[in-house]
């Protein structure tokens, strides 16, 4: 059997640690002092270990709003006799000054830390603690880090654990002090978005023996001292920083470089504009390259070999064959080439394993890739481009696009054109095209990073996306993993007094389904979150602008769902005055048939709770129910739940019916008429998975009409639909009470001739795994 999307299954390290974090003190720790967690004595950790729980800790901060972080987490680490770390990665504003401080004994040969704006020039101080063993080092997007907080000198307290973080560094306090001296290891250094006011150079110039070099988006004074390194640095990255021949000409000196990358956010913002000439010294001199982006570039037309002259045949990687006339004199194909936003990535033959750009799939899937981490701007184009293939052509890479996507919206998980664009793609890569592909893992990732972006964003783009998304999902079944977080999102989101009318009718639609088919202790927790009084206020709100749609419909069957034998959300329904909106439902729009049986059929779960149906025998409620005996409206669904409800206040017998109108026998003699009138092959659109309501009313002489109506019922269901309900009936003990119906005297010669035909049909019935009867039902109305 093929393997589907995302199948393979987790390591056991990855279980295990993530286990730990989420039971550090039933694990590794006990509980010390203010509460902090506090490392056991006996607990030694080798860097392997010490590695994943920091960076696996850092992923669930950022993707799961249901773990909680330990204020003190970092300090389990400050002791390198009893934990070591080597190779840390930190991001986001998550990060604190006191983080870093704690581990500041650690020999960390890795440090990376992306966007961490709450960083100020105390960290820098720590940086120095590692001078001695750090061979890599990334401080993107870490502006603030250069300056102090409030004016404060550098400084790093021995004993700053303790030390409260001030809010954000003041960019006028400017850290003049710090400088790289002592890296003598370091050799790969990322400096992307380093504020103007640093001196660049300055802060570089003690680094003598650097390979790997990042200065995205970095103000340049002079371009001379990349020189250097031109015998050593083999990677330098140069994005979004403005390309002048003199760069060019410095850039070609490096002649063991294999990474060079000079790309741009965009061809609008270039003033730089890439010729033959140009590209053809970069090749030339540069023969180590493996890896070229120039993405965003204004291309000349004399760098591509006219069309017609193109080699004809299938696309070539050989460099003679290259339809961009100075990659001809390449030795090899390059790895990697970036050409996104470029003209060039349109041409036939690309000597290179891997494009990036706009063409086709595969160059929108490596943008994507290539760009996510440190180029949000370019990933959420590239994502943007996805949509539109999986939207109107056909992925045909949907492991790798769902991988990428989903890991763009957990690394940006703030940023909200990654959130529109990544939950949009989503939608279309989940739907029912690509579903017999996906594995319950990937399928569950999907979920989560959805939810994520519900949490975050109450924007109406990504909040009717996420929603949107959601559908494509068996529900309860595939949500059921996340069912408290995903009922707590939608009711978060119909919040609102005037919610978007689209996203409106999509969540109370989840809703509904996602109460439907569940075990009552869900529908419980639900009813406790506001489930009940959420729908009834949406439900007067429509009632308020006399419109009855989709929303009010799905308010209703939704509550129906949820009442379901859960006699507290019933009691719910009554305290908030579901029983006056029902009313002025009932009167403003009295001939809207699916919003009577959606109604009638909640009202029906609440006759069945003893301790409730006294609220319900009033001359007015009795009066409404009685008329909808006669209803045809939705076949027989109104008139048979009217017919229910009375039915079981019937069984109640006379010493309730505290009213002089409407008299017991009048209704009784109507309810007697209204059966009688129904067609006992009506399919039905309702869901039964217990019988148990039904069957308490016939052993008994109270209310012979209740008794007919639950023989009525179960005759009707298991001659439609036999291969569900026969086996039903038989397995919850309907037989015998039917046999009992047959012994009363009380009992109707009609009803006991029903009762017999209900026996002969479950005697008679042989399961035939060709019927499919069951499958055809409407799922909208549950009962039991």
């Amino acid at each position: 059997m093929a393997a589907k999307a995302g199948d393979n299954p987790e390591s056991l390290m990855t279980l295990a640690t993530v286990f730990c974090l989420r039971n550090l003190r039933k694990t590794m720790c006990y509980q010390g002092f203010r509460n902090k967690v506090c490392l056991r004595s006996d607990i030694f950790l080798p860097s392997e270990i010490c590695d994943k729980l920091v960076n696996t800790y850092i992923e669930l901060v950022h993707t799961d709003s249901n773990f909680e972080p330990e204020e003190s987490f970092f300090q389990l680490f400050s002791d390198p006799r009893s934990t070591r770390l080597t190779r840390v990665q930190l991001r986001e504003d998550f990060v604190r000054d006191r983080d870093l401080e704690a581990i500041r004994k650690q020999d960390l040969i890795e440090l990376h830390l992306t966007y961490c704006n709450n960083l100020s020039s105390r960290s820098l101080k720590t940086l120095t603690c590692f001078r001695e063993t750090l061979v890599s080092l990334c401080l993107f997007g870490c502006s603030h880090i250069f300056y102090r907080k409030g004016g404060a000198p550098l400084a790093c307290n021995e004993d700053s654990e303790e030390e409260e973080d001030e809010g954000p560094a003041s960019r006028q306090a400017l850290e003049t002090d710090f400088n790289f001296h002592g890296f003598n290891r370091l050799r790969l250094l990322n400096l992307g978005g380093l504020p103007d006011e640093v001196d660049a150079e300055a802060l570089l110039k003690p680094l003598m023996s650097l390979t790997s070099l990042d200065l995205s988006n970095v103000q340049l004074l002079g371009t001379a001292f990349l020189t250097q390194w031109k015998d050593r640095l083999a990677s330098l990255i140069l994005y979004n920083v403005d390309l002048s021949e003199e760069l060019v000409c410095t850039v070609v000196e490096l002649v063991h470089l294999r990474h060079l990358d000079i790309s741009r956010e965009s061809r609008r913002t270039s003033k730089f504009k890439m010729n033959r000439k140009i590209l053809t010294a970069v090749v030339q001199r540069l023969v180590n390259l493996v890896s070229l982006d120039m993405s965003g570039h204004i291309m000349l037309d004399n760098c591509t070999v006219p069309h017609f002259e193109e080699a004809m045949g299938r696309p070539s990687l050989e460099p003679c064959k290259s339809s961009i006339y100075p990659f001809q004199e390449l030795k090899r194909p390059l790895q990697f080439l970036g050409l996104y936003d470029t003209t060039l990535c349109n041409v036939t033959h690309i000597p290179a394993y891997k494009v990036t750009g706009s063409k086709n799939e595969d160059q929108v899937l490596n943008a994507i890739e290539a760009y996510t981490e440190f180029r949000p701007e370019l990933a959420h184009r590239a994502i943007n481009q996805l949509f539109d293939i999986a939207r109107i052509q056909h992925c045909s890479q949907l492991l790798r696009a769902l991988q990428l996507v989903i890991a763009a919206l957990k690394c940006h998980k703030y940023d909200k054109s990654i959130q529109v664009t990544g939950s949009a793609a989503l939608f279309y890569l989940t739907n029912t095209e690509y579903r017999s592909d996906q594995s319950v893992r990937m399928r569950r990732e999907v979920i989560q990073v959805v939810l994520n972006g519900m949490e975050e964003y109450q924007e109406v783009t990504v909040q009717r996306n996420c929603c949107l998304t959601l559908c494509n999902f068996s529900i309860p079944e595939e949500l059921e993993f996340q069912y408290s977080r995903v009922n707590q999102l939608l009711l978060k989101i119909l919040e609102p007094a005037r919610q978007d009318e689209s996203i409106q009718r999509i969540a109370v639609h989840l809703c509904n389904a996602l109460v439907c088919q569940v075990d009552n202790y869900h529908k419980e927790a639900v009813g406790k979150m506001g489930f009940v009084k959420t729908m009834l206020h949406l439900i007067q709100k429509k009632l308020q602008d006399r419109m009855c749609d989709q929303v009010m419909e799905f308010s209703w069957s939704a509550l129906w769902n949820i009442t379901d034998e859960t006699p507290d959300n019933c009691q719910m329904f009554l305290n908030c005055h579901g029983m006056s909106l029902f009313l002025e439902c009932l009167q403003e729009f009295p001939d809207k048939q699916e919003l009577h049986r959606n109604m009638l059929g909640l009202l029906g779960n609440v006759a069945e709770v003893k301790a409730l149906r006294p609220q319900l025998v009033t001359p007015q409620f009795i009066t409404v129910f009685s008329n909808l005996l006669d209803s045809k409206a939705d076949g027989i669904e109104v008139s048979y739940n009217a017919c229910g409800v009375l039915s079981h206040i019937m069984f109640d017998g006379p010493e309730v019916w505290a009213m002089d109108e409407p008299r017991r026998d009048t209704v009784m003699d109507k309810m007697w008429d209204a059966i009688q009138s129904w067609d006992v092959s009506s399919r039905r659109n309702i869901n039964y998975r217990s019988f148990e309501p039904i069957l308490r009313l016939l052993p008994q002489g109270i209310s012979p009409v209740s008794q007919h109506w639950a023989t009525w019922a179960l005759y009707n269901l298991v001659s439609v639909y036999s291969s569900k309900y026969c086996p039903l009936l038989i397995k919850e003990g309907g037989i015998t009470l039917l046999e009992k119906v047959l012994e009363l005297d009380s009992s109707h010669p009609e009803t006991k001739d029903m009762a017999r035909k209900v026996m002969e049909q479950c005697e008679n019935f042989k399961e035939d795994p060709m019927e499919t009867n069951h499958g055809q039902e409407v799922n909208y109305g549950q009962r039991g």
